[in-house]
């Protein structure tokens, strides 16, 4: 019997994302950390920062996937909402952590500043810490909803504390690939029928172009590691019986 396929979806919110003016590169760390869990990245999505919008994209990505991660929107300025939105989403109270209050009250400052850090303490009332091994606020959890910082460094560290004791996977994702001098149109029938002989496994192809030529680098990932090597070496077969030589991926 195949085993579950555990889904997650990351949800990136922030008007500086939409505009341009800030590249996301979270989307790819959390994944790699979910697949070494056993949680497949099924979807992401960037969001702004409007309440409505907010709380109508979790409820919906929550019932849909079986964990979801938000990132951005927790920091100390007065378009933060994320922690407000989760509440509403989760129809509790929003509440002043006081573990988070005493992080933030550990480094001194002027009562309006110490006012505008202690926003970070807000979170959905039952909600469990996520760490922070940066040493600032931590983010939290509600649910089957991780919320972290915006912020890579900040959210590498707290991705970096999520286990199997929060998150119940399946098997890990593995890969293996196999690079030809061949076009996509060329191998694309055979690359089909082989895709439907392995239903629960992804085969694709991905050209690539350089000075002696381009071709195709042929991709399959699973959970079966024997299933990966059979399927590559039918690719190594398909690709010999067109005539060409298969090799090592060209990146």
């Amino acid at each position: 019997m195949a085993q579950k396929t555990v889904t997650g979806c990351m949800i990136i919110i922030g008007n500086e994302i939409l505009s341009g003016r800030t590249q996301d590169t979270n989307l790819a760390h959390l994944a790699g950390v979910l697949n070494e869990l056993g949680v497949r990245m099924a979807e992401a999505r960037v969001i702004p920062d409007i309440e409505a919008v907010i709380v109508a994209t979790l409820n919906e990505c929550r019932a849909k996937f079986d964990y979801v991660f938000t990132t951005g929107g927790i920091g100390p300025t007065h378009d933060d909402i994320t922690a407000a939105c989760i509440a509403r989403a989760f129809n509790v109270e929003l509440i002043y952590h006081p573990d988070i209050v005493e992080v933030i009250k550990r480094r001194q400052a002027p009562p309006d500043v110490m006012d505008s850090r202690l926003l970070m303490a807000r979170v959905p009332e039952g909600a469990t810490l996520i760490d922070n091994p940066t040493g600032g606020p931590q983010g939290f959890q509600i649910g089957n909803v991780f919320v972290m910082a915006g912020v890579p460094a900040v959210m590498q560290a707290m991705a970096s504390t999520l286990d199997q004791t929060r998150i119940q996977g399946g098997l890990p994702v593995r890969s293996r690939t196999i690079g030809a001098f061949l076009g996509e149109s060329t191998v694309a029938a055979a690359l089909s029928a082989i895709q439907d002989q392995h239903p629960d496994v992804d085969v694709g192809s991905y050209p690539f172009y350089r000075a002696d030529g381009y071709g195709t680098n042929l991709v399959v990932r699973g959970t079966d590691e024997l299933e990966l090597e059979a399927i590559k070496e039918k690719l190594r077969l398909m690709i010999v019986s067109f005539g060409a030589e298969a090799f090592e991926p060209v990146r």
